[in-house]
This record gives structure tokens, C-alpha cells and sequence, in this order.
């Protein structure tokens, strides 16, 4: 999930490149599942840039309950993590918490419930402060798994997932991830593919796309 779109300082996401401004205004944020860097491999802070999006004003941020806790899956192979509403950094980058334990939530776009557009969350795959993140798992969701977003309200918004693809940075539809009018969805975002050591960042994005169930 400014938006140079900057994952923050621990960082292993890197999608390269300047993303165009979402529908309405709002930022669009580059975000990238990932294989996670190889053993005795320690991604470094200092080569560890964000996502990158076209810096722009963003809009007032909603005024509705706010996701708090994101379940992908359901059981003991779900994927759950806090969810802390992000906005955008002094360089202009997408906020993100620096735990790869908790995802962030966009909150100059849509939120759950909207009618129309898409609610973005986006987490680090891995971190200094956490290691490897719940989603470095995020590619091996299946389309039709139910994906629930919890509001500061107590509501659960539930989805079913639509696919999960993984793509190349300098593919990255962004404005379309960050879209403000269409059919409401909810997008998840990592980084995902190989880890290059080089430059210190990970090949690609995972993301995955998800349609609203009715109640």
C-alpha cells in the first residue's frame, strides 16, 4: 500500500518506476508475495527502497470505520494481521508500518463497504524487526477462498477471491489497483518473486483481488 510508493525504511519491496495518479485525485501507490530472500541473506534497510508512485495532493481521508484486522482463508491456515490506516510520506511514498506483522490500509481511497472503487491493503513480505511476513504466503491463495476485513465499527466485511497474480513491477497496473469508481473490490499487495541482492529488492508484485459477498 505520497506516493512515490515507499514501503518504508525495512523494506523489501522495491517496485521501480513512477506510477500514475488514481482516478479522482487520489495517489496511486506501486505495491509488491514474494520468495523470500535466500538463507543467511539479510535484507538491508539501507538497500531497501518503498513503492513508487507520482507524488500528488492526496484527498481528505474517508470518514467511515477504518479496517482493523484483515483474515485471508479461513482455520488454522488463515492469514491474520492488524490493520493500521496508512496515508503518505514526506517524500511522497505510501506510508506502510514497518512490521511485516501488520498490513496497512490506504486510507485516501475507498474503505469496506463502499459502493464503488477499491479498498487497498498492503504489508512488507519481510522485515528486520519481524522476519518473514504472513504475506510471504499470499501466493498460494486460491481464487474462491473468503477474505474478511474487520472495521473499527465491529462490522465483517467478507470478499472471495477473484485471482492472485504476480507481476513484474514495470507491469504494474497501478491505477487500476487504486481505483476510485468501478465495481468495489478489495486488493492485497506484496513483493514477491527473486530477491535481488544486488540492488536489494524483490522482483515482483503479488497481488490479490477480491469481489464483496453479499451479507
Amino acid at each position: 500500500m505520497a506516493l512515490t510508493v515507499a514501503l518504508g525504511a525495512a523494506s523489501a519491496c522495491t517496485p521501480p518506476g513512477q506510477a500514475d495518479a488514481a482516478p479522482g485525485g487520489a495517489p496511486s501507490p506501486t505495491v509488491v508475495p514474494a520468495t523470500p530472500a535466500p538463507a543467511g541473506t539479510t535484507p538491508r534497510a539501507d538497500l531497501l527502497p518503498d513503492i513508487p508512485v507520482r507524488r500528488a495532493t492526496p484527498p481528505p481521508a474517508v470518514d467511515r470505520p477504518a479496517p482493523e484486522r484483515l483474515t485471508i482463508g479461513t482455520g488454522d491456515e488463515a492469514i491474520v494481521m492488524p490493520v493500521d490506516p496508512v496515508g503518505v510520506a514526506d517524500d511522497g511514498s505510501m506510508e506502510l508500518p514497518p512490521d511485516a506483522d501488520r498490513a496497512g490500509w490506504y486510507r485516501y481511497g475507498r474503505t469496506p463497504g463502499d459502493p464503488a472503487g477499491h479498498t487497498v491493503l498492503a504489508a512488507h513480505v519481510d522485515s528486520r524487526l519481524t522476519g518473514i511476513g504472513p504475506l510471504a504466503d499470499l501466493d498460494e491463495v486460491e481464487p474462491g477462498t473468503v477474505v474478511t476485513v474487520r472495521t473499527a465499527d465491529g462490522t465483517q466485511h467478507r470478499y472471495r477471491t477473484t485471482d492472485v497474480v504476480r507481476l513484474a513491477k514495470d507491469d504494474a497496473p497501478v491505477s487500476a489497483w487504486f481505483a476510485r469508481e468501478g465495481p468495489a473490490r478489495l486488493v492485497v499487495i506484496t513483493c514477491g518473486g527473486a530477491w535481488d541482492a544486488a540492488i536489494g529488492h524483490y522482483a515482483d508484485n503479488v497481488v490479490l483481488t477480491a469481489e464483496p459477498v453479499a451479507p
